[in-house]
């Protein structure tokens, strides 16, 4: 079995014990069943009829874009009742490269109706290969592999990475198979932040073991605290009898099968949980619909009592306006008259005040929006400028709590001192690497800010040993930030040898505060104008 190299949640076994007292194109839908009520996508692959007794018939596999490197073959037995399938595959990398929350791979079998079956776990050995036997009852149906987060799930999860095809020339019929799978997220930790992560895994630790932890974590997420509390307890009391043949060092076949006990419950309790959801939001949903039907029917018969009340008010007002109208025109004619005359006497003088005005409006209109456009970019340039000071600040605390940093003219400048790398070497130590994973985390967030990587090293030592020394630390942050994701061009390295200290090399103390890396953190959006160019000749890449 492959062991995982890759970061994997592990849960203690005390936490675990507290929690029981609580591709083709993929089209989303949201599906509502009694066992399955999740989110889920729809995808269509090939299912292929066999025959019983009918001989063996081989099928390939291929890899989906999220494995391209990954294939394989199976052979199909048409038995008296029965499929016999035997299948390899090869070039698989870990699981846990989709997310955390995967660890394993399942061969699924796809009926035309779409109805998937769990062939079993596809264990991997040290060269990426693998091989599995399986039966099935079904004589029409399609296989496809996935990435899970543990063997004893009952629908597959949308990463899948490989599909079986028929070859050329075999004698099968294809069918298209039309088939849901669980969205992405519904077993990662989406109701609490991932604690607890640790970088590589004891190799002697059997997978079975962490994908019991992970039933039980994904069991806790569907709350199945709430809803299958029971069952819960017994997979959580599973995992602590697991967890203490492990650590009692047990025979490994007796762990992994206690284990797999522990899995088969957490998914019990789990599908429990998300049945028991689903029938309570419906009924809230009914209710609510209910609720919803009666409000509708009162607030018609109000629009009814209210329409009839505005009718007779209408035709009361209607006769009445009619009354006046007459009256109305009357009056209208005599002051029509009165208003020629007044007319014709003030025609004049309105027409020149009409210009006047005319021109005066205009002068202002202009003045006026000359004035708001003035206020408006002095509004904006205040607000930008609040912007970046706001920014700066915020960073300068986020990397304050990372490393030491220091606001200056340059830009926010974090130290790391010596004891970050092994003596005299530029190899970044454990605890260096987590604070340049942390300060990456947010520099990630600030994509148009530069980094400037510069080495400084005391006066001990030649100048080349010094300046080879300070370059290639400075080298080793930045190509640890290239792999944290952030862009070579946005980063520049530097080194200065003993060029510039900081404090005294006549003692220990101050040799020890000049034997640093600044990282400076610059660019418009905090307020410098710093903009990093290429890489100086002090940096050559030929160490990397």
């Amino acid at each position: 079995m492959k062991k995982l190299s890759l970061a994997i949640i592990v849960f203690a076994a005390a936490a675990l014990a507290a929690g029981q007292t609580q591709t083709a194109p993929a089209t989303t839908t949201a599906t509502s069943s009694a066992a399955m009520p999740v989110a889920t996508v729809s995808r269509t692959t090939k299912a292929m009829h066999y025959r019983l007794q009918g001989g063996s018939t081989k099928i390939d596999f291929r890899g989906t874009d999220l494995l391209q490197g990954a294939s394989g073959e199976a052979k199909v037995d048409g038995k008296k009742i029965n499929f016999e399938i035997d299948a390899k595959f090869q070039g698989v990398e870990d699981a846990t490269k989709f997310g955390l929350e995967y660890l394993t791979y399942v061969l699924w079998a796809v009926s035309p109706q779409g109805r998937p079956v769990n062939l079993g776990e596809v264990y991997l050995d040290h060269r990426g290969s693998a091989q599995l036997k399986a039966f099935t009852d079904l004589q029409t149906f399609g296989m496809i592999v996935t990435a899970e987060p543990y063997f004893a799930v009952t629908q597959p999860g949308n990463m899948v990475v490989m599909e079986s095809v028929s070859i050329s020339g075999a004698a099968t019929e294809n069918i298209d198979a039309r088939y849901e799978l669980v969205t992405r997220g519904t077993y990662s930790s989406t109701n609490a932040h991932i604690e607890g992560a640790i970088f590589g895994i004891d190799s002697k630790t059997p997978l079975e073991l962490f994908e019991a932890r992970n039933a039980v974590r994904i069991a806790h997420i569907a709350a199945a605290d709430k809803y299958a509390a029971s069952i819960l307890s017994k997979a959580g009391q599973q995992l602590m009898h697991a967890e203490d043949l492990y650590r009692q060092k047990q025979n490994r076949a007796a762990v992994e099968a206690a284990a797999k006990e522990a899995t088969e419950t957490a998914e019990e309790a789990r599908l429990m949980a998300v049945k028991q959801k689903a029938e309570e939001e419906a009924q809230a949903a009914a209710a609510a619909r209910e609720a919803k039907a009666r409000a509708d029917a009162d607030a018609e018969a109000k629009r009814r009592a209210d329409a009839e009340a505005a009718r007779q008010q209408a035709e009361q007002a209607k006769a009445e306006a009619e009354q006046a109208k007459a009256e109305a025109v009357a009056a209208a004619q005599e002051a029509a008259r009165q208003k020629d005359e007044a007319e014709k006497a003030k025609a004049e003088a309105v027409a020149q005040q009409q210009a006047l005005a005319a021109e005066t409006e205009k002068a202002k209109a202009a003045a006026a929006q000359s004035e708001n456009l003035r206020q408006q970019a002095e509004s904006l340039r205040q607000q930008a400028e609040q912007e970046k000071a706001e920014l700066r600040a915020r960073l300068l605390q986020q990397l304050n709590q990372v490393l030491a940093t220091r606001d200056s003219a340059r830009g926010l400048i974090a130290n790391m001192s010596d004891v970050l790398f092994r003596s005299g070497s530029y190899e970044l130590l454990p605890g260096a690497r987590e604070r340049l994973a942390k300060v990456s985390g947010i520099v990630l967030a600030y994509p148009s800010l530069h980094l400037a990587v510069e080495g400084h090293t005391d006066s001990v030592g030649g100048d080349e040993y010094n300046q080879n020394l300070s370059e290639r630390r400075a080298e080793s942050v930045r190509d640890y930030f290239v792999q944290q994701g952030i862009q070579a061009g946005s980063i520049v390295a530097r080194g200065f040898g003993k060029t510039d200290p900081i404090a005294s090399n006549d003692t220990p103390e101050g040799r020890q505060q000049n034997r640093r890396v600044e990282l400076i953190l610059s660019g418009d959006a905090i307020g410098t104008d710093d903009k990093l160019a290429p890489a100086p000749a002090a940096y050559t890449p030929q160490h990397q």
